[in-house]
């Protein structure tokens, strides 16, 4: 699943939502979670099969997910009621501690003909601690995003621009899913108007493992395509390294030096996988 970029806008804010046909984002969740003030969730949810019915009837094809309100909450399983009524491409599940929450979302997705499709947010310090049993549990988790914001306020962190209180749950969260087969998606950045940090912070993602990550504004969308997509070097030598190993095979040998670096079967699936996310991205 190729999510450079994952759009949330708030479920309250129609009008926002109204805009998701000319955003050009991968994927968009609309948010009943933090997104929406608590005094206008009850109302946000009963307007949800109005505005996405809207929504399909002017861009049927866009991948859409909402974010309900975490297991546990009063505000839960009403959330998931009113989201599997919609014709939505999943749900994204809030902080998420163990895989039988996310194993009865997904239950309910599959029951209501839905794809049984949810993103899971590692973003407390028990699902944290869990997210390699979450991620080998195959309870219906497609994707994961690391969210930072609520880890660090419950570890009572200070939160710096460096990040480096949170970059071992960052990474073990990347891991995690990596190791099992689930598309992770990073962390969001917070200063909405600051492009630069926002370019940073991706490509530090994208040299963790990330896939892609949390957009907030429809300026942060093309940002996150850029760092996630390859660029036309890493193309180039990508589609290098893959004829000059082949050749090298052809010859009877196990490794190549190309440009002075030895190329191996690590450095060969490295390339198959950029020139994969690139066939992807410009479809």
């Amino acid at each position: 699943m190729l999510t450079r970029s994952l759009f949330f806008a708030p479920a309250n804010r129609p009008e926002l939502l109204e805009k998701f046909p000319r955003i050009p984002a991968d994927c968009f969740v609309i948010d009943l979670e933090d997104g929406t003030p608590p005094a206008e969730k009850v109302t946000a949810r009963k307007m949800l099969p109005r505005l996405i019915d809207k929504l399909r009837s002017s861009a049927g094809d866009l991948r859409l997910f909402v974010r309900i309100n975490a297991a546990g909450t009063e505000l839960h399983e009403e959330d998931v009621r009113a989201a599997v009524s919609c014709p939505i491409n999943g749900i994204v599940l809030p902080k998420v501690e163990n895989a039988a929450a996310v194993r009865c979302v997904a239950d309910i997705l599959e029951r209501t003909d839905r794809p049984r499709a949810v993103i899971g947010g590692i973003e407390s310090m028990i699902g944290l601690l869990r997210v390699e049993e979450l991620a080998a549990s195959d309870c219906g988790l497609l994707a994961v995003y690391f969210g930072a914001e609520d880890l660090a306020s419950e570890m009572q962190a200070r939160r710096t621009p460096a990040g480096l209180e949170v970059l071992y749950g960052r990474s073990r969260t990347v891991l995690a899913a990596r190791a099992f087969d689930i598309e992770p998606i990073d962390q969001a950045v917070l200063e909405v108007r600051d492009d630069a940090r926002f370019t940073a912070d991706a490509q530090l993602g994208r040299d963790l493992g990330y896939g892609g990550k949390i957009c907030l504004l429809p300026r942060q969308v093309a940002l996150a395509h850029q760092a996630f997509s390859p660029n036309a070097e890493e193309i180039s030598r990508a589609e290098r390294i893959v004829s000059g190993y082949e050749e090298a095979m052809r010859r009877g040998l196990g490794t190549i030096d190309l440009d002075g670096q030895m190329i191996d079967g690590p450095l060969l699936k490295r390339a198959h996988r950029i020139l994969e996310v690139a066939a992807r991205a410009n479809r």
